[in-house]
């Protein structure tokens, strides 16, 4: 028999930068505009999708954003071993429109950092984030990731690496060679910019 009314949702993998971590990307918004990163079961409280994935024992830490999750897994465990079974549940969870982020405990959250511009940001922190959120973001989210602004102190700028980010080889050459020096040349004020250790 075939259902009407709920969309086929399809899921494709692309390997990221970072070899413990692959993007699973659903043809179905999850957290339009937003990203959010679950380093371990304790802090996914807020995503019922996410405490499920975790329910996998290969799976180390889950990254939310708009289409896709970035899943990290242990070391031991080979991708082409897992990919399917990931896919298919992915696929399942999706089609049963189950919540992905309850909103409501992401309130309850200490939300640890946001590109956001705030009132209260001075010129040049307004200018780190609307670079980050202008030019970085799309960069990285192709990659399975997300930087987030922690801080900006005395010409250093501080920032929190994200899903296929954190962890990855080459995140480093990115932050030094790609952002700061992107960010030394379009906010002169910026002098080095580092990542926050989780």
């Amino acid at each position: 028999m075939i259902k009407t009314g709920s969309p086929v949702i399809s899921i494709y993998t692309e390997m990221t930068p970072n070899p413990e971590t692959m993007k699973f990307v659903a043809n179905k918004l999850l957290y339009p505009g937003k990203s959010i990163d679950f380093p371990d079961l304790e802090n996914a409280k807020a995503s019922p999708l996410a405490t499920e994935l975790f329910g996998f024992p290969f799976i180390k830490a889950v990254f939310i954003a708009s289409n896709f999750v970035t899943l990290t897994k242990t070391v031991e465990t080979d991708w082409n071993d897992v990919i399917p079974t990931i896919r298919q549940f992915l696929k399942e969870y999706l089609e049963e429109n189950k919540v992905v982020i309850n909103e409501d405990e992401i309130a309850t959250i200490k939300q640890e950092s946001s590109n956001t511009v705030a009132a209260d940001d001075d010129d040049v922190v307004k200018r780190i984030k609307e670079l980050l959120e202008n030019y970085v973001k799309p960069a990285v989210e192709m990659d399975g990731g997300a930087i987030q602004f922690k801080s900006y102190n005395e010409g250093v700028v501080n920032l929190m690496l994200q899903g296929s980010c954190s962890g990855c080889p080459s995140s480093m050459i990115t932050l030094k060679a790609g952002i700061e020096g992107m960010m030394k040349r379009m906010i002169p004020e910026v002098k080095e910019v580092v990542a926050e250790a989780e």
